[in-house]
């Protein structure tokens, strides 16, 4: 071999080296089919061969990203995480897919968490269930506050699959939007669901969350509740300094104004419920 030859080579193999720490490290984007339409989503793929059991991670409101086309340090920190800890993790962007930014302050949703975010969701787990890195009985659904509220309607018993694959295995909702789904009579879950929210939460109330668990439970379904005392929305963030935020389209008092921010000993707390929920590998 020449020693241009072995430059050659050994730059090839620096670059090959360089692209999968990128990749274990970061992210793909990556293209779902969804109906006629395709849905633009990052992709989170752990270390190794797999196969990986994978989650489904749902964007809240506010949407996937952030300025300069930075993906929101709550979705980076919550996909690097999970991939470490051996999932594979998928973001559908159900918002920026359809030319949308921050709904926050929308009252007139084109994109709801009980239509078109649930389709989302179902597309995103045949595009996992057709890799053969991933193992198709183990996708769960991850959700934070509007992401949450689609993980309560994607989980109803008469919404369980019937393209023959398998259904999600389990789900987790950070903060949801609880009060459609307690005061419908039918609503029932098909799977293990865990609610993670603070008792102060002004944004999405902690009541109506607490009536559907209770009510779920009593029925013996596999639903569980954690409510950290005094915290508030958003409390799972890597690094939110406690705010008013303001405009906001339903907020508990009606004002368009709620407080958000951090919590770190929850945080911590449901890092690793969550890790133990869904069974990391």
């Amino acid at each position: 071999m020449s020693s241009l030859q072995r430059l050659m080579a050994c730059a090839m193999s620096l670059l090959s080296l360089t692209a999968s720490v990128a990749l274990a490290g970061g992210y793909q984007h990556v293209s779902i089919p969804a109906g006629e339409n395709r849905l633009g989503g990052v992709f989170y793929r752990p270390a190794g061969p797999g196969p990986f059991p994978a989650v489904i991670a749902l964007h809240g409101c506010g949407g996937l990203w952030r300025e300069q086309g930075m993906l929101s340090m709550r979705h980076a920190d919550w996909g690097e995480r999970l991939a470490a800890a051996g999932f594979a993790v998928l973001m559908p962007d159900s918002y920026g897919s359809r030319g949308l930014g921050s709904q926050c302050g929308v009252k007139d949703l084109t994109v709801r968490a009980g239509r078109e975010r649930v389709a989302d969701a179902a597309a995103a787990r045949t595009w996992l269930q057709q890799r053969g890195d991933i193992r198709p009985d183990m996708v769960s659904l991850i959700g934070w506050s509007g992401g949450g509220s689609t993980v309560l309607s994607a989980i109803r018993k008469e919404r369980a699959p019937a393209d023959g694959r398998p259904d999600f295995k389990r789900a987790v909702a950070f903060y949801p939007a609880c009060r459609v789904q307690s005061e419908s009579a039918s609503f029932s879950t098909r799977l293990p669901l865990l609610i993670l929210m603070g008792d102060a939460d002004d944004w999405t109330p902690a009541a109506p969350c607490s009536y559907l668990a209770k009510a779920a439970q009593a029925r013996g379904e596999q639903v569980g509740i954690v409510l950290y005392p005094g915290v508030l929305h958003d409390f799972d963030h890597p690094r939110l300094e406690v705010k008013e935020r303001e405009n906001i389209a339903y907020s508990a008092s009606g004002t368009g104004k709620v407080t958000v921010g951090t919590n770190m000993a929850a945080r911590e707390d449901a890092l690793k419920r969550v890790n133990a929920f869904l069974g990391a590998p």
